[in-house]
């Protein structure tokens, strides 16, 4: 992660309305802010359900969490900042952090390399359950990105051999 470089009213924290922009970033006051801990699939990310029929799992995963937050004030503490210079930070809506929601829910996974395993217990129960992306097939979205780095395209890199079942 990256060394903190807010101005003093960011670092204090971000609250108000928030726009989901996808499963794992959204921006309050014009702030874009990434999930700190978690990785969602991609927007143009497919994913197979329950009946092998592909979906598009990380607009899914945007849309519920848009669906969850519900025009409520959402509350942001920053922890680091990307590379792309969006605040890190872990967010929450009514006492509920938005990234534990979405890894129990099976819309996003614990990204172990920068979590520590925060959220691993959420990603069991979700993977037990069979929620959301755990229901059917997926690729984790950081060989998605790979994948399309690679010269990939979006339906080849859905159904690669990283699937998980």
């Amino acid at each position: 992660m990256l060394a903190l470089s807010f101005v003093p009213a960011a670092a204090a924290g971000l609250t108000g309305q928030a726009s989901i922009i996808d499963g794992d970033t959204l921006q309050i006051h014009g702030t874009r802010i990434r999930l700190a801990g978690i990785d969602a699939p991609e927007s143009s990310q497919l994913c197979r359900g329950d009946d092998s029929l592909p979906y598009r799992c990380g607009a899914k995963a945007a849309n519920d969490l848009d669906a969850f937050v519900a025009r409520r004030p959402v509350s942001c503490v920053p922890v680091s900042q990307d590379q792309y210079g969006r605040a890190v930070a872990t967010c929450s809506v009514s006492g509920a952090d938005l990234a534990d929601w979405l890894v129990r829910n099976g819309y996003a996974l614990d990204w172990r390399r920068y979590s520590g395993g925060r959220y691993n217990a959420a990603q069991r129960e979700a993977s037990r359950a069979e929620r959301g992306i755990w229901a059917g097939s997926y690729v984790a979205p950081w060989l998605y990105r790979a994948c399309i780095r690679a010269g990939g395209k979006p339906g080849k890199c859905s159904d690669d051999a990283n699937a998980h079942p």
